[in-house]
């Protein structure tokens, strides 16, 4: 049975004002190689503003407005960025060093994405497959969030914020290591 992983992420302190939010974010390492995230947003929906479901499928910009992240390394300069809208889109994309992004890598698969609105907020689940992920046996991750307030303002949540301004790119903020599961 799979470890499960529960991390808090923290609002950035340069973030406009202040948002009633909590983010936990649930991880899970499968025995074939995948990975779940399951995002609780816990946030007065009227002071929250989410995208418009659409179709599922891979989009580009989704950070500029509501949307679950996660950065994904091993060993090495390079490192994976995953974008979860509750929409229903994503995006996928490979980096060869500090935003380097390696604009040939085509991902080839998607990852599953569901969301559940609660009276408080919502909760954002997505699994992405093993081909998705870097291949090494311990995956060092930064977990992180962009919530667009209902006056449009973004706040920006992470495991931990190693710049004066938010950068979810800066290698330090990669704070969970998650090691695979072994046979």
């Amino acid at each position: 049975m799979p470890a499960t992983q529960i991390a808090s992420l923290l609002s950035h302190p340069a973030a406009p004002g202040t948002l009633p939010c909590k983010i936990e974010v649930a991880t899970e390492m499968h025995a074939d190689g995948g990975l779940s995230l399951r995002y609780r947003v816990t946030c007065p929906p009227a002071k929250l503003r989410l995208p418009e479901a659409q179709p599922p499928g891979p989009a580009d910009g989704l950070w500029q407005h509501t949307c679950c992240e996660a950065f994904v390394a091993e060993d090495g300069e390079s490192y994976r960025e995953f974008n979860f809208s509750p929409s229903g889109q994503w995006a996928a994309y490979r980096f060869t060093g500090y935003r380097e992004r390696d604009a040939a890598f085509v991902a080839d698969a998607a990852p599953q994405i569901s969301l559940t609105p609660l009276a408080d907020g919502f909760v954002l689940q997505a699994m992405l497959p093993a081909a998705l992920l870097p291949a090494g046996q311990a995956l060092q991750l930064g977990l992180t969030a962009v919530i667009e307030a209902d006056d449009g303002s973004k706040h920006y949540w992470a495991l931990a914020h190693c710049a004066a301004q938010p950068d979810f790119h800066v290698r330090q903020s990669f704070a969970l290591t998650l090691k695979r599961n072994t046979p």
